[in-house]
């Protein structure tokens, strides 16, 4: 809808369209509501809904979030200086009680600590800005008669290092410096973490270096109090700024609580006007795509909906008149659009994953094969395939229907992103398990150990001790095991040569067959869309390359089979192309192999050329045909019609362009050739996968669960099965789990979708009011 009626109000920037006072309002509110929530969230109250939510308007809304908004603000300003001035009283408090300490030190060492500051200042003889500090006086008088001074106050901890060397550079040398960790951690009220302070005295001399010591202060942030030095002045004033203390505390108590109370009543409402706000500015949003008439009288607006839908928009715009008596009736018809329409696909809960599976790769191009169809069933089954193990399958299994069952519970809480992803992908888990379940029942794998479920094994061993079994090996003496893999493979000397040549070829086999459906949807995307020429110099050569190679390739392993043959069939293609004509020798599988294969080499070296040249040159040939004698356009009275006219032949004329076609369709043939051989070699991750899984299974069975159960100890052996359990069920269930899907994941997109399927078109998005999110404000 949007990318159609965004055109109509195309020459307006958003300040200019029709309803953009509603939406600056609408988004006034969303700041407001938001000040609101993050008050509530520092405030560390839960925003519970109301039980009884009475419905608002617009404008009264407004009003009310005006007046809490200036409520909370007033709250908040006094709040922060009352805060304020209970720090400075609670840090006077706590200067008072530390510096009386040093003060009382100071008195009973008052010559010491003269002496050494006369050192300090008689030892520097190139300070000459303060000689004979206190050289006056100095002996016999107290402290505070020499001219020894001091300034106390607080700093926060952080700050104190860089404090101390900043005065002691600035005097000289000429200080002293008492420092001591606060009892209590003070508030920060803007960012309102509490902080650890340190409490300071300077002692010094001079007016000069009061000067420079209370800039210092300043510049570093620290805060400085008077101290009396009188023991009885210190114990007034502490009583007088303990007793001021406790009023403020009490002050600020009934304030918190009165702003809780304020904040918990705007709490009630906030998740209903949040979405009640986020709506309406939604539908200005819409409402400003519209243009007015020319009698501006009414609203004109264009878009897309679905062919089934309309009956139910006529209906919705009916009943919106006659709800809203307006005066002017609703005209609804289609209209004919040059761009190409979106995409939708209606899907259920069961289909919705395998969509967004295929709309990850590119959203299809509108009436386009759509792969989620395909991808329904072949999308696990590949999975199984590399993950069949039939115990894994049933662990799978388990978890999906978890999920399945709860899941009326789970939709309506919030959770995680991977905890959401997984929620919404449980059909596939489900489809994913069971697939897991039947290709580990034909690999005959229950957590890596065969089972003799369809009956006994059609081996035996030479001698009842069955030592000869792993050098000699086994005797078959029944009819072949009715299903998947004989039990009696594991563990024999050929176990692995027998399993890498299984799954190596049914590997082929299956990517075989994918990738030919790709190529048979390209056929039927071809004839819907009437392009016969797709059909002949497209999909014919296509499909004849393909088959007449890897084709070939599967049909001599099905043969291989059949009859039983040693035939190596790796020399077998080899020298399908280096020595057509030479004889196969024991390498021959059926009569006349030989000049089939020289037939089916030479077509698929005539398919390459097929599919590069005939195309380009015929769409040259036809664009000529179409614009013969129309080079130059008839000549009109405006000189902008032949440039708006959609089939001016100068238009088409431009679009046209013989090397760029023949380029893009030379680098197509380029890419199917080789990607025929390399997406075939990719499908082999199918056997790649699934050997993986069964060795790592069967290394965490033999050499940690069997290993530990050897011993005659409790303690190992739950030991030894817990580490079982771990392992199979992060490294096995999860870690194989997502190597599996993600390696699934490429085969649909690159080695399936890549034949057929363009995914370039967009999505269709009608307005939607469940579709909106936090991010609409």
């Amino acid at each position: 809808m949007q990318k159609i009626t965004e055109k109509l109000n195309a020459e307006k920037s958003p300040f200019q369209r029709i309803f953009v006072n509603q939406v600056k309002r609408c988004a006034e509110m969303s700041r407001k509501l938001r000040f609101f929530e993050d008050q509530i969230n520092k405030a560390g109250l839960m925003s519970s809904p109301s039980v009884l939510q009475t419905d608002i308007y617009l404008e009264d809304l407004e009003i009310q979030l005006a007046e809490h908004e200036h409520e909370l603000i007033e709250m908040n300003s006094n709040s922060e200086k009352l805060r304020q001035s209970y720090n400075e009283l609670l840090e006077f408090k706590i200067v008072l009680q530390k510096a009386c300490r040093f003060l009382v030190s100071s008195h009973g060492n008052a010559f010491s600590e003269e002496r050494e500051l006369e050192e300090n200042v008689f030892s520097n003889g190139d300070y000459i800005e303060t000689p004979f500090l206190f050289e006056q006086e100095m002996r016999h008088a107290p402290s505070d008669q020499s001219g020894l001074r001091f300034i106390s106050g607080i700093i926060c901890k952080s700050k104190v290092l860089r404090f101390e060397r900043m005065l002691f550079r600035a005097t000289r040398g000429n200080m002293l410096f008492n420092h001591a960790l606060a009892d209590e951690q003070i508030m920060d009220p803007i960012s309102t973490e509490m902080v650890e302070k340190i409490v300071f005295v300077v002692f010094f001399s001079g007016e000069q270096a009061r000067t420079k010591i209370l800039k210092i202060c300043d510049a570093f942030g620290a805060n400085c109090y008077p101290v009396p030095e009188d023991i009885s002045k210190q114990r007034q004033i502490t009583s007088e700024v303990s007793s001021r203390l406790a009023d403020l505390e009490a002050t600020l108590d009934a304030g918190i609580r009165h702003r809780n109370k304020a904040l918990a009543s705007v709490g009630g409402h906030l998740t209903k006007w949040m979405d009640m706000v986020r709506r309406e500015k939604a539908v200005y949003d819409t409402l400003n795509m519209l243009n007015f008439d020319v009698t501006k009288k009414c609203l004109v607006g264009e878009g897309w909906c679905p062919i089934f839908a309309k009956t139910q928009i006529q209906e919705a715009l009916q009943r919106a008149t006659f709800d809203s008596s307006s005066q002017v009736g609703i005209i609804f018809h289609s209209m004919d659009a040059l761009e190409s329409p979106p995409t939708y696909f209606r899907t259920n809960s069961f289909t919705s994953p395998y969509q967004e599976i295929v709309d990850a790769y590119g959203v299809a191009r509108y009436q386009e094969a759509n792969p989620a169809v395909y991808t329904t069933i072949i999308f696990p089954f590949l999975f199984a395939v590399m993950f069949g193990d039939w115990g894994h399958g049933i662990c799978l299994l388990l978890g999906a229907l978890v999920l399945i069952a709860r899941q009326s519970k789970l939709s309506t809480q919030r959770l995680g992103s991977f905890m959401e992803m997984l929620f919404g992908g449980r059909y596939v888990l489900l489809l994913m398990s069971l697939f897991s379940i039947y290709c580990g029942l034909i690999y005959n794998e229950f957590f890596s150990v065969p089972y003799h479920i369809f009956g006994p094994s059609a081996y035996k061993c030479r001698d009842n001790s069955c030592r000869d079994a792993h050098t000699i090996g086994l005797v078959k003496y029944r009819e072949p095991y009715p299903f998947g893999v004989d039990p009696s493979w594991r563990g024999s000397r050929s176990e692995l040569p027998f399993l890498n040549s299984l799954k190596m070829k049914m590997s082929i086999l299956l990517g075989v067959v994918h990738m030919n459906l790709g190529i048979l949807l390209s056929y039927f995307n071809a004839r819907f869309f009437g392009n016969s020429l797709d059909i002949r110099y497209q999909f014919v050569p296509q499909m004849i390359f393909l088959n007449c190679l890897f084709g070939y390739l599967s049909l001599l392993i099905v043969v291989k089979w059949c009859t039983g043959s040693q035939a190596d069939l790796y020399h077998v293609m080899i020298y399908m192309f280096l020595s057509p004509f030479d004889n196969l020798g024991e390498n021959q599988l059926f009569w006349g192999q030989r000049p089939l294969q020289v037939v089916l080499l030479l077509l698929a070296v005539i398919a390459v050329p097929w599919m590069l040249f005939p195309k380009p040159f015929i769409l040259k040939k036809l664009h000529n045909e179409r614009f013969q004698g129309r080079t130059y356009g008839v000549l009109n009275n405006s000189e902008v019609d032949l440039e708006l006219e959609p089939d001016s032949a100068r238009q088409h004329h431009e679009e046209f362009n013989f090397s760029e076609v023949f380029v893009h369709q030379m680098i197509h043939s380029i890419e199917f050739v080789l990607g025929s051989v390399s997406n075939t070699a990719s499908y082999l991750r199918l056997w790649a996968l699934s050997l993986a899984h069964s060795e790592l299974s069967t290394v965490f069975y033999e050499k940690v669960l069997l290993l530990a159960w050897g011993y005659d100890n409790l303690v190992i052996r739950l030991v030894g099965l817990a580490v079982f359990a771990f392992a199979t069920a992060f490294i096995l269930l999860m870690m194989e789990t997502l190597s599996a899907f993600l390696h699934a994941l490429r085969l649909h997109w690159v080695e399936f979708q890549n034949k057929f399927y363009s995914g370039d078109g967009y999505k269709f998005k009608p307005f939607s009011f469940a579709s909106l999110t936090e991010d609409e404000n």
